[in-house]
């Protein structure tokens, strides 16, 4: 989903990005057609490895879609890869939900929390705009509405919020979900033609940034 139709996407309603679109060649993938690389490269978070970035929104329908694909990828990576999600805001509606993320994150409540976020948003028309919203989720959900919102609106959070900003203006986000690799190179569902090619793409650039 893109920054500029975010809000018209939104509307409409999750498009079929997730199904496989078909097969590409086999081999590289090719350079400006199914990947971009980064003319300045940017710093890896884990020395050693092999870093795949997911730039995703709660507020997309096209990451709601994407999830279940891709969660089943990450979890059978190799251990020279590290995989790690961004949280992405293209505006003040989004910042919300890339707070609740990170908090989230810092309570180590990703894996049980995740998809039940998508699924309020997508499945259940929930909104996000005030701390009432995240309060609710919480009691819904089983956890502790002012220990959800203390790491909402805690310093940690906001310094994590300032440090995605400045990553997705690094890899010049302009929408989502994309897979950035090893800082160097990006693809997306819409430039590699759906879920499972985007995919194929990304363990291919993975495979790049092995033998560089």
């Amino acid at each position: 989903m893109n920054r500029r139709d975010f809000s018209l996407a939104l509307v409409a309603g999750s498009a079929a990005l997730g199904m496989a679109a078909p097969a590409q060649a086999q081999g590289d993938p090719t350079e400006g057609r199914e990947y971009t690389r980064l003319q300045t490269p940017v710093p890896v978070a884990v020395a050693g490895k092999i870093e795949v970035v997911e730039f995703f929104g709660y507020w997309c329908p096209h990451c709601n879609n994407f999830e279940p694909t891709l969660d089943a990828w990450a979890r059978k990576l190799p251990a020279d890869v590290n995989f790690r999600r961004i949280p992405v805001a293209f505006s003040a509606a989004h910042d919300t939900l890339q707070k609740l993320y990170f908090a989230l994150e810092g309570l180590a409540l990703v894996d049980s929390m995740h998809r039940k976020v998508f699924a309020a948003i997508h499945v259940q028309h929930a909104r996000f705009d005030k701390d009432a919203d995240v309060a609710g989720f919480a009691s819904s959900n089983g956890l502790d509405p002012t220990k959800l919102l203390d790491a909402v609106r805690s310093f940690g959070v906001a310094a994590k919020c300032r440090q995605a900003k400045q990553l997705a203006e690094a890899f010049r986000i302009e929408g989502v979900p994309t897979l950035g690799v090893q800082g160097r190179y990006l693809t997306s569902l819409s430039q590699a033609g759906g879920a499972e090619p985007a995919l194929r793409v990304t363990d291919a650039l993975i495979r790049m940034a092995r033998r560089a």
